[in-house]
């Protein structure tokens, strides 16, 4: 509807992402390395309890000194129960026991706290959905990780277009899965994309430039480059002259820096990179040692070319007039809409628990959003042209409303039966 009345194109997305707090208490929390710390010392005394009853196991014929290998809970059932099945002494017996009755229970709590976990680091045992996070409202004032969700939003004339719950506190892992949701939202991806430097990895801009994408992302140094003091800067490694054709940079000096190698490096996405090194031959005795680097050895610098071409194209499109505009719109746009969401309308924090629940109540909150946003610029549109506005609030609450009845949403008993709405 706001794109047949003109309000939204669909082609331009403002992508913006901050952290709403979990329902969740703040101090039912389950963190991985201490699940895997004591996870492993219970293994090790499984081990060891297995090796004193059981007489021909795999571990009798290793060195002490050698680590317990993992066990999990189905195996560990399985040796209980093969031993249980054979004549064994009362101290042998006892030692079963005390695995069946206690290592057991405890190892298969350990598993499930780890699935649980999956590629996370921590979860809250009220809502395993959300994930410790570092917040900026600390009521604590003391650096306190709270449960919450990595809310990232797509904004065009500070409506909604897209939003999605990620369970990572960092942006750059949730641009492409955030993408991706808004091509099954939509069937099209947006031709230009509009963040801030918390997006600007080699993986993201390798996927706007396969979909065709206009990348006016930051990257982390974007605003440093344009500082006299770097531009300047004669020792900085982008400010080295490169040799492509013969692959080598140039010191201060004149010295040619030759290629020293190659390495790969794979993200927690599983995406890879190639960085190449570069090494002088020689730097003692230069007079500029002191001001290049501090190592001992002949300095040394790393590479990354991919990346350093593609912060090159997103360069020249955040400085062009059209970059410059959209740079200037970035902060009215998501960072209005995040401001509006909290402050005004006091969404700080969710009212449910789950992500399924979650997401229903911050969709409804969207739809209510957009609409009173439309019926304000409608407003605000006739009072320009002296005509009586086409659409109210009161309208297309109405509306909304009837509409949730005749679907039969499974929200639709909370809000038609509210006594305020049907007022």
């Amino acid at each position: 509807m706001l794109v047949d009345m003109g309000y939204l194109s669909l082609d331009v997305i403002y992508v913006d992402g901050t952290k709403l707090e979990s329902r969740a208490n703040r101090y039912t929390f389950v963190w991985r390395k201490t699940v895997e710390k004591n996870k492993a010392k219970l293994e090790a005394k499984i081990l060891m309890i297995l090796k004193q009853v059981e007489e021909c196991i795999a571990q009798d014929n290793q060195p002490d000194d050698e680590p317990p290998k993992p066990i999990s809970s189905k195996e560990l059932k399985d040796r209980i129960a093969a031993m249980n099945r054979e004549e064994l002494s009362k101290e042998d017996a006892k030692a079963v026991k005390i695995l069946e009755e206690k290592h057991l229970p405890k190892l298969q709590e350990y598993e499930n706290h780890l699935e649980v976990l999956g590629t996370r680091n921590s979860y809250s045992k009220s809502d395993p959905s959300a994930t410790f996070m570092r917040m900026k409202d600390d009521h604590m004032r003391n650096g306190q990780l709270k449960p919450a969700y990595n809310v990232q939003i797509g904004t065009e004339n500070q409506f909604f277009t897209h939003y999605d719950f990620f369970p990572n506190p960092t942006d750059f892992l949730t641009f492409i899965p955030f993408n991706n949701g808004f091509t099954e939202r939509y069937q099209k991806l947006p031709k230009k994309e509009v963040t801030d430097s918390g997006y600007g990895s080699e993986e993201n801009y390798e996927f706007m430039q396969i979909n065709d994408i206009e990348p006016y992302v930051k990257y982390p140094l974007f605003h440093a480059e344009q500082k006299k003091n770097y531009k300047n800067h004669p020792f900085i490694a982008q400010n080295l002259y490169y040799n492509a054709e013969q692959d080598y940079f140039v010191c201060p000096m004149g010295q040619h820096m030759e290629n020293a190698g190659n390495s790969k490096r794979k993200s927690e996405s599983g995406y890879i990179s190639n960085t190449t090194f570069y090494q002088a031959k020689n730097c003692q005795g230069c007079p500029l040692k002191c001001l290049c680097h501090n190592a001992k050895e002949n300095r040394r610098i790393e590479v990354n070319h991919k990346l350093h071409e593609y912060r090159k194209k997103a360069r020249l499109l955040l400085t062009s007039e059209e970059g410059l505009l959209h740079r200037s719109r970035r902060p009215i746009e998501s960072e209005a809409v995040f401001g509006q969401t909290k402050a005004n309308k006091h969404y700080y924090r969710f009212r449910h628990f789950g992500l399924d629940k979650i997401k229903m109540d911050f969709a409804i909150f969207a739809i209510a959003f957009n609409i009173g946003k439309m019926c304000n610029k409608t407003k605000n549109t006739s009072k320009k042209q002296k005509k009586s506005p086409l659409f109210t609030e009161k309208m297309f609450c109405r509306i909304f409303v009837i509409y949730l009845y005749a679907s039969k949403s499974p929200v639709h008993k909370n809000i038609v039966t509210s006594d305020k709405i049907a007022a």
